[in-house]
Order: C-alpha cells, then structure tokens, then sequence
C-alpha cells in the first residue's frame, strides 16, 4: 500500500472508532475535523485507488471502516428521528400557557401577570414588585406566602398611582422576608408559547415565548 493510501486507511480507521464511541450530542471531535457519509465514501474511494496491486488493503480492515461508516449513518439518523420527535411534542404546546422560571411577562391589554415562587422555609411575607420595560418601577405588592410548596401570584396591571399600567413587556422581582430579613427569590411566570425551535448546540426543545425563550426541561406547569 502506498504512503498516500497508508495516510486514508488511518484516517478512515479513526473517523470509524471515533464514531463508534461518541453519541450523536458529543463535542469530543472539532467542527473542522467532522465528516459526513459522502465524505468518508470518498476516503475510501480514494483509498481503493490509490492502494499498491502487490499489496491490498486488508479485507478485514476495509470492512471495519465500512462498518465505521454504518455506525455513523445510524447515529446521524437516530438524531434526526429524535430532534423530529421533540419538535412534534413541542407543536402540541403552541397558544399554551406555561409557567416557568423566568423574570419577564407579557401584559395584554386588560389582561394580568401571573406567576409563582416557591418561599425558602421560615418565609413570613414575600414582596412581588413589578417595572416596565425601562426597568422604572410601577407596582410592588404583598403576597401571603402558602407556607410549603409554590405561592402563586397575579398583577391586574393596576399601577402605584392607580392607573392602569399600558400594554407590553413588564419585569417581575421577589422578595422574601425569612427570620426577618430581605432576601431576593427567583420568580416563575406565565407566558404563551408561540413557536417552538431546537437548541443546535444542546438539541434540547427551546419554546419561544411573549415574555422570551424557555427551555421545555424548565416548564414547571402547562396551563
């Protein structure tokens, strides 16, 4: 076999046991070392041409590299059927409500914003304050927290000078006073599902929302 050939053959071999370790969401191979089917039919076309009549590739070896470029449509085609699927599921939740960690809402005209928060123990009063887009405060208000477990919450839009606030984008913060003292919590909001995409870095289900992108792994509730 020639040293050209010698070059493809290692190649080939290593593209194969590469493909047989990693799963479709590895990161282990760079962007610019990854091949597609065509191109390993040719590498190993050109490997076929260019080995030496005296000496053939060893049969044993070409079939691991074909059984390497089977391993590697397999994998590909397992991707795709399970990005189809998540898509799929996520076409059911389009118009849906869900509710999910998040900090941003939508405020429809004569509409609310509700959402949630689940109060670390010893949570006497919780303090949900409400800005607009400009991030100028409109509201805040008290919430009795519902001891253990979620605290629901829901702003009618009526602002701290008693108008009613515009339609549009609004920011939700919480506060809550454990053993007497101030402390931020991390709010849940309602949101609609408008479009759903997948993620081509994680190829995890991100639903678009009015108030921003949701992973579905972070829905807490379909309302």
């Amino acid at each position: 076999m020639s040293t050209s050939a010698n070059s493809i053959a290692s190649l080939l071999n290593s593209t194969a046991t590469t493909a047989a370790a990693t799963g479709p969401s590895s990161t282990a191979i760079p962007a610019n070392m990854q091949i597609n089917e065509t191109d390993f039919l040719q590498l190993i076309s050109t490997q076929l041409q260019n080995q030496d009549p005296l000496q053939p590739t060893d049969p044993s070896q070409f079939l691991g590299q074909l059984e390497g470029l089977s391993e590697v449509s397999s994998l590909q085609s397992m991707q795709s059927a399970m990005s189809a699927q998540q898509v799929t599921s996520g076409a059911s939740l389009l118009g849906q409500s869900v509710l999910a960690p998040g900090t941003t809402a939508n405020l429809a005209s004569g509409g609310s914003i509700a959402g949630a928060v689940n109060a670390p123990a010893g949570t006497t009063a919780l303090m949900v304050s409400i800005a607009n887009s400009s991030g100028t405060p409109v509201t805040s208000f008290q919430v009795t927290p519902a001891g253990s477990g979620m605290t629901t919450f829901s702003w009618n839009g009526a602002t701290s000078s008693g108008t009613t606030a515009p339609a549009g984008q609004y920011t939700v913060s919480v506060n809550a006073t454990v053993n007497g003292a101030s402390q931020s919590v991390a709010p849940m909001v309602v949101t609609q599902v408008q479009s759903v995409t997948i993620d081509p870095t994680t190829q995890q289900l991100d639903l678009n929302t009015n108030g921003g992108t949701v992973p579905l792994s972070s829905v807490v509730t379909i309302l």
